[in-house]
């Protein structure tokens, strides 16, 4: 990873331009930021029902390689941000920030809990998915040449899990232990 300058994007909707410049702050010792303020009316519409929403796409794998050029103490003062960012905003579909991690599989992480405990839980468990990646990435257990895995995180185990995958254009959800396709 050198001292190349990769490019971050941080795309967002109801977010302070203090949380925004304090975001920027950590990413940009390690990335040249780009920034997209969006409209209410740009919104997909999955995220529409959030007073706030943030998109951070990091241009680089999910792995400890990362974690180590980034430094871990860089990456939980991010964390941190983001649950001050739950705390200022209360409970009932206020927050939703969605963190891509691009490489031959794209990991997607969506943070969209209600309660402010389990979305600090989910903000703090999001480094223990790398131990799992191994297992959940086996192109066995995989649908054929996925390109993207999705995970959320679910209140009720308490823990991250898998949600979706993207293979050849088609969308797959996972339930119980295997993949299914949308219809």
């Amino acid at each position: 990873m050198g001292n190349e300058r990769l490019e971050t994007t941080l795309r967002y909707y109801g977010i302070s331009p203090w949380e925004i410049e304090v975001i920027y702050g950590y990413l940009v010792g390690r990335f040249t930021v780009r920034q997209e303020e969006l409209e209410q009316e740009a919104l997909e519409p999955e995220n529409e029902e959030f007073v706030s929403f943030l998109e951070m796409c990091i241009p680089l794998e999910f792995n400890d390689a990362f974690f180590q050029w980034f430094e871990y103490k860089r990456w939980e003062k991010i964390k941190a941000v983001f649950k001050e960012m739950k705390r200022r905003r209360g409970s009932k579909h206020a927050l939703k920030i969605k963190v891509n991690f691009a490489g031959r599989t794209k990991i997607i992480f969506i943070i969209d809990t209600d309660e402010r405990q389990w979305f600090n839980n989910a903000i703090e468990k999001m480094d223990f998915v790398l131990e799992l990646l191994p297992y959940h990435l086996n192109p066995e257990r995989l649908p054929p040449d996925t390109s993207e895995v999705i995970y959320r995180f679910h209140a009720d185990t308490v823990r991250w899990r898998l949600h979706a995958a993207i293979s050849a254009g088609v969308q797959y959800t996972f339930k119980g232990d295997s993949w299914k396709a949308v219809s």
